[in-house]
């Protein structure tokens, strides 16, 4: 019996929903890059993207432990001298919550042009609400 392997042609994608209140940002970062892989279907193919569509909903509402929020910082550089900017999670959750649970799940997935393929199924937002409701989302449970 051969190994059968995924064509791109042939998945079924499923979106999933998941609210992100309370839960610590790199446990549901890797589950979520779990899903967006596709590394939860038994017909995953490293080589093939087979993975599904995940919304993160009340992205504002995920939780860093330990001193995260005054000792995280997210670095950013213009490319030209001294063009080195920082900014602490606690100021970024505040400003921008659905860019922290991005940058999370995008350091989990492979760093090349699949993984870039992988990462636009990611639909973030910062409250409880999303609009993609005719896509008839499932609730996803950890």
């Amino acid at each position: 019996m051969a190994t059968q392997s995924a064509k791109a042609s042939e998945i079924e994608r499923k979106w999933y929903v998941v609210d992100a209140a309370g839960q610590p940002l790199g446990r549901l970062a890797s589950k979520v890059a779990h899903v967006l892989r596709g590394k939860h279907r038994p017909e995953f193919t490293p080589h093939v993207d087979t993975g599904d569509f995940v919304i993160i909903t009340n992205a504002a509402q995920v939780r860093l432990t330990g001193n995260k929020l005054e000792g995280k910082f997210y670095y950013n550089h213009s490319g030209y001298p001294g063009g080195l900017r920082s900014e602490s999670a606690g100021h970024l959750l505040e400003r921008k919550p659905e860019l922290v649970v991005e940058k999370a799940v995008k350091g989990m997935l492979p760093k090349n042009s699949l993984g870039r393929q992988m990462f636009r199924k990611l639909k973030v937002y910062p409250e409880g609400t999303h609009p993609h409701v005719a896509q008839k989302p499932e609730p996803f449970s950890f």
